[in-house]
């Protein structure tokens, strides 16, 4: 099930609807071109060639050599795949973490680009842009009442930085316009969602992608928790697909004694390299727990993995992804890149976690939807293992390969979410914009609160969840929500928190009743109670 693009949160000056990144690969690449040595690969330039200056209609030959490297591809694996330049780019600022931008929060709603939060100490922000603006003019370039593209927004309002961008505001709330003069800056895109203790002893850390800056921003929300009194550490790769495995071990290392094994990758290339923790460590004694789910994949199993096998945790949730194999991408003159599979890693007791892909990419990634088919996604005894791939860790616990982490204490998806319908809606983009459009009739409803009596004051109503209702009938989507009244209550007036407040915020009022969160207060409980 999947929504419209006008239902996936859009995140300025240049964050982009992606989708689920699932991947995970080294980030070093290696540059070159094709160069023909057979007799084949001088067919097929030649043929390219051909068709570019004899062929009887105008092609664009790029098309065609895009169209051959996929197919190529897709004969491979999954997860070896080309992506074009203007793709490639995007995918480029959201691994580097940052990007250059004037740093809002914003989405087109009816006919403008309406700004939903400026970023924190971002150019916007410091010029005086609000929530709720809408931007008409990027210097001369009209932005309203026309339906442009994202790429065309984005251009209009990223570039190079320090370089000035003259807006033209209509702010609402006034009922005026505005100008402001903007300098563009670097905008950080978090892979740290948060940092936050559950208890007086309790942390957590919510990581949603492994980027070329996740080692760092987490190594300082965990020195933060550290100063704090948190012995016991909750670390939520939920819904992580992966991304750069050198960020994952680096966490890794963070938690395990040295010499103790993280991983090891295979080649058809090279010998086996292992890679162990080193000496340093600022959590090797503390309690850990890692929560994972079915979007759980790659690099997050990489760390899940290596957690579970030293038998350094105790990994709750749902069953993994179930990818074990590392890409290394080639970059191309044009910008494109292809992201080669060059190993298959595994995990320290010799695990792939590897689910198969013999039948096709279409269903390997359908493999999820049999899950939930199956039942695996609401009993733990519904997870099909198999006997021939049972390893053990270093204190003689079984665990399994063959297709993802099995969590060591399993939690239900209708504990989280009710249904898998229900899960995809609370965790799109829509619920976002019905806050925004919410906020905007009448942004004055929550003014001059704080935090607290926000709280009381929106957990006492049950307008939000009644709109919210009508909001989905508006837009297609007939379902009834009684039954699940207060668990879209909780994520609808979360929301509010996050565009009202900040994240912090959010996530506090989310993972209040977030049924993996009680399982870890218990099983923490059951530890201390042993001691």
């Amino acid at each position: 099930m999947k929504f419209d693009n006008k239902y996936l949160p859009i995140v300025i000056g240049g964050i982009f609807a992606l989708g689920i990144f699932i991947g995970s690969f080294s980030s070093s690449s290696s540059s070159g071109s094709f160069i023909p040595k057979s007799s084949t690969k001088e067919k097929l330039n030649k043929l390219i060639d051909f068709i570019d200056n004899e062929y009887v209609d105008e092609v664009n030959t790029d098309s065609i050599v895009s169209l051959t490297v996929d197919n190529i591809l897709a004969k491979l694996d999954p997860h070896s795949i080309y992506i074009p330049a203007n793709e490639q780019a995007e995918i480029a600022e959201t691994m580097r973490g940052d990007f250059v931008g004037i740093g809002i929060n914003f989405y087109m709603f009816k006919d403008s680009v309406a700004v939903i939060t400026p970023v924190k100490n971002g150019p916007s922000a410091k010029a005086g842009i609000l929530a709720g603006d809408r931007i008409l003019f990027a210097d001369k370039k009209k932005l309203f009442g026309r339906k442009l593209p994202n790429d065309s927004l984005f251009a209009a309002l990223k570039g190079e930085i320090g370089s000035q961008v003259d807006l033209t505001i209509y702010r609402k709330s006034e009922h005026k316009k505005l100008k402001f003069s903007i300098k563009r800056d670097v905008i950080p895109l978090k892979s740290v969602d948060v940092a936050l203790k559950l208890n007086a002893t309790t942390g957590y850390i919510k990581i949603n992608r492994f980027a070329g800056t996740t080692y760092d921003e987490f190594t300082k929300a965990l020195a933060s928790l550290k100063k704090q009194g948190v012995t016991t550490l909750v670390v939520d790769v939920r819904n992580n697909g992966g991304g750069y495995m050198e960020e994952a071990i680096a966490i890794a290392d963070e938690f395990l004694k040295n010499k103790e094994l993280i991983v090891f990758t295979k080649s058809n290339k090279s010998p086996t390299e292992k890679t162990f923790a080193t000496e340093k460590g600022e959590f090797e004694t503390g309690k850990v727990f890692v929560l994972i789910d079915e979007n759980s994949a790659s690099a997050s199993e990489i760390l899940a993995g290596a957690i579970q096998d030293n038998d350094r945790g105790t990994i709750v949730g749902r069953r993994s992804f179930g990818k074990g194999l590392v890409q290394r991408e080639m970059d191309f003159k044009d910008g494109s890149v292809v992201r080669l599979t060059v190993a298959r890693y595994y995990t320290p007791t010799g695990r792939s976690i590897q689910k198969p892909y013999s039948k096709g990419i279409e269903d390997y990634f359908k493999e999820s939807e049999s899950r939930f088919i199956h039942g695996e996604l609401f009993k733990k005894d519904s997870i099909k293992v198999v006997d021939s791939l049972k390893f053990k860790t270093k204190k003689g616990r079984i665990v399994y390969g063959g297709g993802g982490i099995v969590p060591d204490v399993f939690v239900p998806l209708e504990a989280e979410h009710g249904t898998k319908n229900i899960s995809y809606l609370l965790q799109s983009g829509i619920v976002g914009h019905f806050v925004f459009e919410e906020l905007d009739e009448n942004r004055n409803v929550f003014a001059n609160l704080n935090f607290e009596q926000f709280k009381t004051k929106i957990g006492t109503t049950d307008l939000y969840f009644k709109n919210f209702q009508k909001y989905l009938l508006q837009n297609g989507l007939d379902l009834n929500l009684d039954a699940y009244k207060t668990l879209v209550k909780r994520y609808v007036n979360a929301e509010f928190a996050r565009q009202l407040y900040n994240e912090n915020n959010y996530y506090e009022m989310i993972l209040k009743d977030d049924a993996m969160i009680k399982e870890v207060l218990k099983e923490e409980s059951k530890i201390k109670n042993v001691k």
